[in-house]
């Protein structure tokens, strides 16, 4: 039995199981009844989108050489060398993507490979639009919690993205093999400082993720977690040209929902779901399907139960974060700043206090400081001379 999950596969080793598979199918088409082969193209093309054959195909030794010069007139920084790529095994999926292992240049990566509809114009158009966006904001990414962008290749009808390896998986995936609630206060900080950092930075190149949620954050070797998928996103100063509402129902902010105007405070209410689901490792809106849940977030104002256990101060800062007015949501900036005072609190081993508190109390113990100062230094009433 042939095996497609080998690892790494040379994309050249597979054009003799291509050609026969291509043979067979060809034989079984012309003894199938005309009126059938519309039915049978559409399940054909399906299940080929689901083998590794169907994409390395496509970027096989056959087709390099033509891909590569018909690349050389108007060919990207960016562009990938496909005779240097190695396909591995598929570890994740989506509607129109699939997501595999592989080895470019003698290093680890993921190969996210985006198939174009030939027959649909308008999926097609957003999809083409969706992989040139992703790829013009993520090259020009540098951040260690940003994943790295490797390479691309451009040849429809399949597109693919080369970014660093994650080991780990999602953020999400790692939240489903733990127990509710089981996170210790020190790991969901290091988390979502991790997360936040890479918000921020996102933020001040004036680029708004738009689909932040534990499905796109994904985990290292080192447990680090850098932020992913930016096929929604956008230029802060372009965003309200994008028609319709973006990213993910059970992530995604009210007004953008209501398909209201919207900035960048879209991503940090979905961060306070996030930080949310790292509290609890539970799936936000529990139970409701994803419409029910934008639903309820739209017009009833509702949000994931915060459990009692949860730190008053992560509690204050979660809801700040997922206020339905944007206006009171604080910035990334805000967000690290009171995280780490957070994390210096736990260090300490001082419980944590919200950030206002925390100025406060240090504000009171600096003016404390210096009265004991004085006091001290000063001298004794007694010894002031007083004039008569």
């Amino acid at each position: 039995m042939e095996s497609s999950s080998c690892f790494p596969t040379s994309l050249s080793c597979l054009n003799l199981r291509r050609r026969r598979r291509k043979s067979l199918a060809i034989r079984s088409m012309a003894k199938a009844p005309r009126r059938n082969w519309d039915m049978d193209a559409e399940s054909t093309e399906r299940k080929r989108f689901d083998s590794l054959e169907s994409w390395s195909m496509i970027l096989d030794s056959e087709n390099i050489e033509a891909l590569e010069s018909a690349n050389q007139e108007g060919k990207e920084e960016w562009t990938a060398d496909l005779s240097q790529l190695f396909i591995g095994n598929k570890f994740a999926s989506g509607a129109h993507s699939r997501i595999y292992r592989g080895i470019y240049k003698q290093r680890a990566v993921a190969v996210k490979m985006v198939r174009i509809p030939t027959h649909k114009d308008e999926a097609r158009a957003k999809l083409e639009h969706q992989f040139t966006s992703e790829v013009s904001l993520l090259s020009g990414l540098y951040h260690p919690n940003i994943v790295q962008f490797i390479a691309a290749c451009k040849k429809p009808p399949v597109y693919c993205i080369i970014t660093e390896y994650m080991s780990q998986g999602t953020l999400r995936m790692y939240l489903n093999k733990k127990e509710p609630y089981s996170l210790s206060t020190e790991t969901i900080l290091r988390l979502a400082l991790d997360i936040s950092r890479g918000m921020e930075y996102l933020h001040s190149q004036g680029v708004i993720h738009r689909d932040l949620k534990s499905n796109n954050l994904l985990l290292n070797d080192e447990m680090r977690v850098k932020v992913a998928d930016f096929g929604t996103s956008c230029l802060e100063t372009q965003c309200q040209e994008t028609k319709g509402n973006m990213g993910t129902y059970r992530w995604m902010a009210p007004e953008m929902i209501k398909e209201k105007p919207y900035t960048r405070k879209v991503d940090v209410y979905s961060f306070g779901i996030v930080l949310w689901e790292l509290t609890t490792a539970l799936l936000p809106f529990q139970g409701m399907t994803p419409v029910q849940a934008a639903f309820a977030v739209a017009e009833k104002n509702a949000r994931p139960p915060l459990p009692a256990s949860c730190q008053p101060a992560l509690a204050h800062l979660i809801k700040r974060c997922w206020a339905a007015n944007p206006n009171k949501r604080p910035d990334f900036s805000y967000i690290v700043a009171a995280l780490e005072e957070y994390d210096e609190c736990v260090k300490e081993g001082l419980p944590l206090v919200s950030r206002r508190r925390l100025v406060r109390r240090n504000a009171n113990a600096i003016a404390h400081r210096f009265k004991t100062c004085i006091t001290l230094n000063s001298p004794p009433s007694s010894s002031i001379p007083v004039n008569a």
